[in-house]
């Protein structure tokens, strides 16, 4: 094993982002990406405020869905502004220490948005399957604790993962082929040994994505086992149409994960990754206000009502 030399570890001050630097494309990409995220933050602000102003929306599942807002509101400024930088001042570098501080946001704000996914989908096993049991197995002090519980799983192994980086001297080959720092092309950078750095990110994935999803999994068949019980069509359709809007954000955000993770080594490419990589980290929290919005009454009636009386300017 060879160990980083202090050379090697301060020769390297930044790292270059190649992933958006087609030049012909470049004002395009900036109009396309700064209008995404401008919808992104409006949109999911939007969520947060008709929940917070209208008591009848102080429920679990609209609780964590203002979370769910806020998260990926976190989860798109760590990556897209610096993206939009670069591609403004038409340069590709990010500071070392930029890097590391982007990564690690991704790292928490990526994961805690599948826990959030994951106890969304559990309120919704309780609700269905357990309703006269909903009160107590969701109450705001159990809501509360899982949402930090949530937090302290994320934040805990994303700030050891960038810790772990800071002990791993790096090349003078920097270039990295995304839009954001990302950890295993990294760690393709590095000139010292990064086994311990590769077993995190094994064991990150096995906690934010394995986990999560299974616990997604679960939850939906046993909604569906439950949903199937009930004899009247109209009844199923109903009962499972409470579902449709989180089972539409999982099935897109664990789609593109997959598309970026999971596919065998003989078909990744860096083009493809980052298109996956863009739908995950920019696209999906831009349609998520539209997802659990258009179909939602309740929703459409509180934002409404939030422009009809004129709270969202005076909020803003």
């Amino acid at each position: 094993m060879r160990k980083p030399s202090k050379v090697n570890q301060t020769a390297v001050s930044d790292f270059l982002l190649l992933g958006l630097s087609e030049p012909e494309q470049q004002p395009l990409l900036f109009g396309i990406f700064l209008g995404m995220y401008l919808v992104t933050m409006v949109g999911n602000l939007l969520i947060i405020l008709a929940i917070i102003s209208h008591p009848h929306l102080h429920t679990p599942m609209y609780f964590f869905l203002a979370n769910l807002s806020l998260t990926d509101i976190c989860f798109t400024s760590a990556s897209v502004p610096k993206m939009l930088t670069n591609i403004y001042t038409q340069s590709q570098t990010i500071s070392y220490s930029g890097c590391l501080t982007q990564l690690y946001f991704l790292l928490m704000f990526g994961g805690l948005d599948n826990c959030l996914l994951a106890v969304m989908a559990y309120d919704r096993y309780v609700a269905i399957c357990q309703p006269l049991h909903y009160s107590t197995a969701m109450s705001p002090q159990l809501c509360a604790l899982m949402l930090a519980t949530c937090w302290v799983l994320t934040n805990c192994p994303a700030l050891m993962h960038t810790l772990l980086l800071t002990r791993v001297a790096f090349c003078a080959q920097k270039a990295i082929p995304h839009f954001y720092c990302d950890p295993t092309a990294l760690l393709k950078l590095a000139c010292s040994d990064t086994h311990i750095n590769e077993l995190m990110i094994i064991a990150m994935g096995l906690m934010f994505l394995t986990v999560p999803l299974m616990l997604i999994v679960f939850s939906y068949l046993c909604i569906s086992w439950a949903v199937f019980g009930i004899s009247s069509p109209g009844g199923r359709w109903k009962t499972f149409s409470t579902c449709g809007s989180h089972l539409t954000v999982v099935l897109l955000f664990y789609g593109s994960l997959m598309g970026v993770y999971l596919l065998p080594p003989s078909i990744h490419s860096a083009e493809r990754e980052s298109r996956a990589a863009i739908l995950y980290m920019v696209i999906i929290p831009m349609l998520n206000p539209f997802i659990y919005s258009l179909r939602n009454r309740d929703m459409k009636e509180a934002l409404g009502q939030l422009f009809g009386s004129g709270k969202i300017f005076f909020s803003l």
